[in-house]
């Protein structure tokens, strides 16, 4: 609902400094200081000018960044209202779907159990995948959507929702189709010595905590690099770029064309599953119960 370039020249104002502003972004500075160019041309005003300190905005530049703030969170809150309103008195469960967080595992679960809901509908509520409003999004489960599906093992994710798991996906070694271990078809630990590896930052997930401590002890020889605490397309974008490797997941092959996701000699996992809020309606508790029966069912076939 409005011109995404906003959200780099805000963040950019925010940081004072387009390198810090690239950090935030996890994008190089280049790109942030051609987005904000972008915008400048766009809207044929100076919006911001340089100071020993960094960069400031320019008197337009304030003007823009003022309304600019209020617009973002009104375009947010207009679409949630939106959906909820849209689906208020049907019978329809509403999906979360996002790049990180699609909703096939979800279609693939309503396809075994729907029979119990002959009545209900599914609506797909598309999100962006942002690491500074994915909390934010995960708020809205109960009012913007029913339900999400994806991995979670976040300390911050579960203090805002029920969830539900359904199984774990496997971590893998995303590297860029140029890196040198992109040929292969299966890696080493050791392979990555050398290597900077890319991962959440420790203190919000157990299993990639888990994961940090065991390399850092028994493989001190690769590098480890903090990226935020949820992943976005930036982190994929900063992996392709700066040619280092992204701790990744299995389902997460085909999220960025300029990465290859690699497995490795480890059982490193971590569990995914049906998030929903803490005070669900009965139908929505009615699906979460089928939902487990049908898991359990699934799991005693292995």
């Amino acid at each position: 609902m409005y011109n995404p370039l906003l959200y780099t020249f805000v963040t950019a104002i925010d940081c004072g400094s387009f390198a810090k502003a690239a950090e935030a972004l996890y994008i190089s500075p280049t790109a942030v200081m051609k987005q904000v160019n972008a915008l400048e041309q766009h809207l044929n005003l100076k919006l911001t000018e340089r100071t020993p300190a960094g960069i400031r905005p320019t008197e337009a530049g304030a003007m823009i960044y003022r309304d600019a703030k209020f617009l973002m969170d009104y375009s947010k809150k207009s679409i949630s209202n939106a959906h909820a309103a849209a689906h208020a008195k049907d019978n329809t469960f509403c999906v979360g779907t996002s790049l990180l967080n699609p909703a096939k595992p979800f279609m693939d679960l309503w396809y075994r159990v729907n029979h119990a809901f002959p009545s209900y509908k599914l609506h797909l509520v598309p999100f962006e995948d942002n690491h500074e409003g994915i909390l934010a999004e995960i708020e809205q489960l109960g009012k913007k959507f029913d339900f999400l599906i994806g991995v979670c093992d976040s300390r911050e994710w579960l203090s805002r929702c029920h969830f539900l798991p359904l199984g774990c996906y496997h971590k893998m070694v995303a590297v860029s189709r140029e890196h040198r271990l992109a040929e292969k078809k299966r890696l080493r630990i050791e392979d990555l010595y050398g290597e900077t590896l890319m991962m959440v930052q420790r203190g919000d997930s157990g299993t990639n905590d888990f994961i940090r401590n065991d390399l850092e002890k028994n493989h001190p020889q690769i590098q480890i690099e903090d990226t935020p605490p949820f992943y976005d397309l930036s982190v994929f974008n900063r992996c392709a770029e700066t040619g280092r490797a992204l701790l990744t997941i299995s389902c997460w092959q085909e999220v960025h064309p300029g990465l290859i996701s690699l497995p490795v000699d480890w059982d490193y996992r971590i569990p995914y599953g049906l998030l929903y809020s803490f005070d669900a309606p009965a139908d929505v508790l009615q699906f979460v119960k089928a939902a487990e029966a049908a898991a359990k069912k699934t799991a005693s076939l292995y």
